[in-house]
């Protein structure tokens, strides 16, 4: 794919020309912030033409292109608080910070903390309390949890994060919506998995889709963006982007 910046123009609405970081920040904007009245949860994926959310490595990652990694910096960059299933802490290998020292600069100017807090959410929290993600992590991780979990790891995983219930037995994205709410964080940006997001939407806390069809098949068995408990939750397409490789970058409201 080589090095150079990907181009990418606006479709609806129509544009003038290629859109560069600058235009893309203001484009997708920090719409928790613009209303006021809680979290704003947005959700970003990549999927190809054929609808798999994963790339024959089993990983989102294998899928992405120049272009969704762009929008992609652009959405860690405007987030007050990065939200994300253990299982795609692991599949995906986080580690450290989560955005870099450019970006931290930037989020400094423009009055945001330096770096958006983590939130990882675990119902049996198997998590790893001496992996990377939490001893290289800039600010203190926060592990919503159940009641239920074991409470060997809890004990561990509070050395490294804060853990929080939000749930007896299973997470009740209601109750992490509130959690997340009263640490006054507003711009969530929500990374997955598929399970985790559809729970988020079958409990009708998803605000937002962002959405880069990768212009590619795999074919294969790779899983839909969202699965789970079934939702019905109608959105508006709010733009279309189209990379010069043939991307296109789709946004979604409620």
């Amino acid at each position: 794919m080589g090095d150079s910046a990907p181009v990418i123009a606006a479709l609806r609405p129509a544009g003038d020309g290629p859109l560069d970081r600058e235009a893309l920040l203001e484009l997708y904007g920090r719409p928790g912030a613009a209303r006021g009245a809680g979290p704003w949860t947005r959700v970003n994926f990549v999927s190809t033409a054929d609808g798999s959310a994963t790339g024959p490595d089993g990983r989102s990652g294998g899928i992405s292109t120049p272009a969704d990694k762009m929008v992609f910096g652009v959405l860690r960059r405007l987030a007050d608080v990065v939200l994300v299933a253990a299982g795609t802490v692991r599949d995906e290998q986080y580690h450290g910070p989560l955005v870099s020292a450019g970006q931290r600069a930037w989020r400094a100017a423009n009055g945001l903390a330096e770096h958006p807090g983590f939130v990882i959410a675990s119902r049996r929290l198997d998590l790893d309390p001496a992996a990377d993600v939490f001893t290289d992590a800039p600010v203190r991780p926060l592990i919503a949890t159940v009641a239920a979990a074991p409470a060997a790891a809890r004990a561990a995983l509070s050395e490294v994060a804060d853990v929080v219930d939000c749930g007896e037995e299973q997470l009740d994205p209601v109750l992490l919506r509130e959690a997340i709410g009263e640490r006054g964080w507003l711009d969530v940006l929500c990374e997955g998995g598929p399970s985790f997001f559809g729970a988020l939407a079958s409990a009708g806390v998803v605000d937002e889709l962002c959405l880069t069809v990768s212009a590619r098949l795999v074919a294969g068995d790779g899983p839909r963006i969202a699965h789970g408990a079934p939702a019905d939750l109608e959105l508006q397409l709010a733009h279309v982007l189209r990379s010069d490789a043939g991307d296109l970058l789709l946004r979604y409201t409620r």
